[in-house]
């Protein structure tokens, strides 16, 4: 449904997207990853037909983006970081303008519009005017705006930001939803945990390059990630007291005498661990981490999500 081929894209002399190569298929929903300032937002704004790109193609239900825009935007859904609604207008008479602006008629529009604000959650508030609604209602109605159309390829950009709980748990169920009924989604954020949560695949990016790309645990592996077990004993145990254990290694140096933290190979291997602990000593306290996908960046990037206030 979406065919990145070698997107590349210069604002001067900064290279903002160098070689981007990723797919989504039908009914997938593929996680673009990165910190602010990798390129994803450009990216979004090259397929949503905003931008053109400097080399490349793009191929969204089978048309070209450089020939057939009109078409692709026909079949295109877009939830931008930044709020698009009409402040002073209800939630519904936004619907339905969006509605109207992609073809629909009086009939078709009430139709939609109520199925869009049941979607998301807000059939009871379709008469409050937007500028009363709290910032999750209004990220809400954002993606309504996008959906209204019933879009075969989703673009979202860091749909999330600023919502209250209740509505990030909304969101994230409704663009679930949207992957099993067959719509190709893009889900771009810097949030991993809801991209663990979500996404069929991931495609990393840094820089403007991707990184890698695959599933959660196909990543993980990539990076080589381990994982770890931290103890905390009453007192000092034996030194090197797990050495009769195999493919088990200490992370050093300690963080203290009476504080070890162990990497080892399989998640089995935790009842072993903590009873070969306590044959060492008295453990007070301990946590079991296992690789995620914020290892796997740190691995695979050489540094965490950063936070930089520059777009893209």
């Amino acid at each position: 449904m979406v065919q990145v081929t070698g997107l590349g894209k210069s604002f001067g002399a900064r290279r903002v997207l160098d070689q981007v190569s990723f797919s989504v298929q039908p009914g997938e929903l593929v996680g673009l990853l990165g910190p602010n300032g990798a390129g994803k937002t450009t990216t979004l704004s090259i397929l949503a037909t905003v931008l053109a790109p400097d080399e490349g193609t793009v191929r969204i239900a089978g048309f070209d983006l450089a020939r057939e825009r009109t078409a692709i935007r026909a079949r295109l859904g877009l939830v931008p970081q930044s709020l698009a609604l009409y402040p002073s207008l209800t939630a519904l008479e936004n619907l339905v303008l969006f509605a109207r602006l992609r073809g629909a008629n009086a009939h078709q529009a009430r139709r939609l519009c109520a199925e869009a604000l049941d979607e998301v959650g807000l059939a009871d508030h379709a008469q409050r005017t937007v500028g009363l609604l709290s910032g999750g209602m209004k990220r809400r109605l954002n993606l309504a705006c996008a959906l209204v159309h019933q879009p075969q390829v989703l673009l979202l950009d860091e749909p999330t930001v600023g919502v209250d709980p209740q509505s990030r748990e909304r969101i994230l169920n409704t663009v679930k939803e949207l992957g099993h009924s067959g719509t190709a989604v893009l889900y771009c954020t810097h949030y991993m945990d809801e991209v663990e949560r979500v996404c069929n695949r991931v495609v990393l990016i840094d820089h403007g390059r991707v990184v890698a790309a695959g599933t959660v645990a196909e990543l993980v592996g990539l990076a080589g990630g381990r994982p770890r077990i931290e103890l905390y004993f009453q007192t000092p145990p034996p030194s090197r007291w797990y050495l009769e254990l195999s493919r088990v290694s200490e992370l050093t140096p300690s963080p203290s005498p009476n504080h070890t933290v162990l990497e080892f190979d399989s998640l089995t291997r935790v009842h072993e661990l903590l009873r070969r602990a306590q044959a060492a000593g008295s453990v007070l306290e301990f946590s079991v981490h296992s690789p995620n996908l914020s290892d796997a960046f740190m691995a695979l990037t050489g540094h965490r999500l950063r936070d930089e206030h520059e777009s893209g």
